[in-house]
C-alpha cells in the first residue's frame, strides 16, 4: 500500500455529487444544502478554515450544475478545492445577503436536505428569505450517503487502521503504573501523528473503575498495579478515520477479569462473524450482545455495537436493534461489544470492519487477547 494514497481528482468528486444530487431526488427532496464539515469536505474536497457567521453553502440539485455560495474573502481558496472545476462560485460581499443568491436555486415550498452541522443562524436565514422552503436534516433524509466506500477511501481507511494497530503495539512497551491517564493519553496522541495521522480525535485511557465509563476522557487518577485499562483511540490519516480498542492490564490479571475479557472477546468475534452482505446492521449487534447476554452480562452492555467510520469516526450505519438496514460490499463500521462493572472495571474490544462480496474483512489486525503491560 502506497504510503500516500493518489489524490482524488474532479470527476472522483462530480460522481459524488451527481450521486448525491440523485439520491435527493430519488428521496423526494428537490436538492440538498450542505454546509461546511465532512459533507462538503467528502463532495467538493473544500475544507473553509472554518465555520463562521459567514455562510458558505453548496446547493446539490439533479440535472443542474452544483453551485457554491461562498463568502469573497474565501473564494480563492474555495476556487483551488479538488472538486472546484465541477462547481459553479457565487461569491458574496460583506453587507449582502447571502441567501438571497439561493433563491434562484430552491424552489418556494421545495423541501430539501441540509448537513446536520448547519449553523441555526444560516438555516434560519435561509427560511427567512424563502419561507415556504422546508428542511430535513441530511442524515434523516440520506442516511448512507457516505456509507459504502470505494476502492481508494478503502485503501486509506486500511491505512489509518495500520497506523492505529502500529500505535497500540508501541503503547504496550510504555510504563502504565505510576503513571497519569493522561500522560497515557499524550503518549498515544503521540504515536497516531508519529504514524501519520494528521488529526487525533480522541484518546480513552479508563483504568480501573473508570474503564466502566465508555467515554471516560482521560483523567488526572494514577493508574495503579492489577488496574484493567481501556484504551480507545483514533483520528484521521489521509483524511479517513481509525477507531480500535483493546483492553490491557497492568500486572497479572485476576481469574475473574480474564473471564470476562473471555466472553467480550468471543462477542467481538460473533459480531465480526455475522458481518455478510444482506445481512442488517442489527444483526451485528443481536449476534454480540447475545453473547454476552448468555453469560450473565447483559444489563453491563450499556451501548451499541458499532457505528460506520469514513471521513468522520461516527458516522452511519450504526450496528444496533432496530436498524433493519442492509449490509452491502465497501460499508465500514466498528464492531466494539463492552461490558461495563460499574465502580470496579471495564473490558471492550474494537475494530473496524469493512463488508466484502462474501463476508468481512477486520481492518486492525493487533491481538485482540488481554495483554499484560507494567
Amino acid at each position: 500500500m502506497a504510503a500516500t494514497p493518489t489524490p482524488f481528482t474532479s470527476d472522483d468528486y462530480r460522481s459524488r455529487m451527481e450521486r448525491a444530487a440523485g439520491d435527493a431526488r430519488d428521496a423526494g427532496l428537490g436538492g440538498l444544502i450542505v454546509t461546511p464539515g465532512p459533507d462538503m469536505d467528502w463532495l467538493t474536497g473544500y475544507r473553509p478554515p472554518a465555520a463562521t457567521e459567514r455562510a458558505t453553502l453548496l446547493v446539490l440539485a439533479a440535472g443542474r450544475k452544483p453551485v457554491l455560495i461562498v463568502p469573497a474573502l474565501e473564494a480563492p481558496d474555495a476556487e483551488k478545492a479538488p472538486g472546484a472545476a465541477v462547481l459553479t462560485f457565487e461569491a458574496w460581499r460583506d453587507g449582502v445577503d447571502p441567501y438571497g443568491l439561493a433563491v434562484p436555486l430552491l424552489a418556494q415550498g421545495g423541501r430539501y436536505g441540509v448537513s446536520d452541522n448547519a449553523w441555526a443562524l444560516h438555516l434560519l436565514g435561509l427560511q427567512r428569505t424563502l419561507p415556504g422552503t422546508r428542511y430535513v436534516a441530511l442524515t434523516e433524509a440520506l442516511p448512507m450517503l457516505r456509507a459504502v466506500k470505494d476502492a481508494a477511501e478503502l485503501d486509506r481507511l486500511a491505512a489509518a487502521g495500520e497506523a492505529a494497530d502500529a500505535t497500540y503495539e508501541e503503547i504496550k512497551s510504555v510504563r502504565f503504573a505510576g503513571r497519569k491517564e493522561t500522560e497515557v493519553a499524550r503518549d498515544l496522541a503521540a504515536l497516531l501523528v508519529g504514524h501519520g495521522h494528521s488529526q487525533v480525535d480522541f484518546t480513552v485511557v479508563g483504568s480501573g473503575p473508570n474503564g466502566a465509563n465508555p467515554h471516560h476522557e482521560a483523567g488526572e487518577r494514577t493508574i495503579q498495579e492489577g488496574d484493567t485499562v481501556v484504551l480507545d483511540f483514533g483520528g484521521l490519516k489521509h483524511g479517513y478515520g481509525s477507531d480500535t480498542t483493546r483492553t490491557v492490564h497492568v500486572g497479572e490479571p485476576s481469574q475473574e477479569v480474564r473471564d470476562v475479557h473471555a466472553v467480550v472477546l468471543a462477542a467481538q468475534r460473533a459480531g465480526c462473524a455475522a458481518v455478510r452482505p444482506g445481512a442488517a446492521c442489527q444483526d451485528v449487534d443481536r449476534a454480540a450482545r447475545q453473547v454476552i447476554e448468555t453469560a450473565g452480562y447483559g444489563e453491563y452492555f450499556i451501548h451499541r455495537t458499532g457505528h460506520g467510520i469514513g471521513v468522520t469516526t461516527h458516522e452511519p450505519p450504526y450496528m444496533i436493534e432496530g436498524e433493519s438496514r442492509e449490509l452491502v460490499p465497501g460499508m465500514c463500521f466498528s464492531v466494539e461489544p463492552g461490558i461495563y462493572l460499574p465502580g470496579r472495571f471495564g473490558v471492550r474490544i474494537e475494530d473496524i470492519v469493512t463488508v466484502t462480496e462474501d463476508g468481512g474483512r477486520r481492518l486492525n489486525r493487533t491481538s485482540r487477547e488481554l495483554a499484560v503491560v507494567a
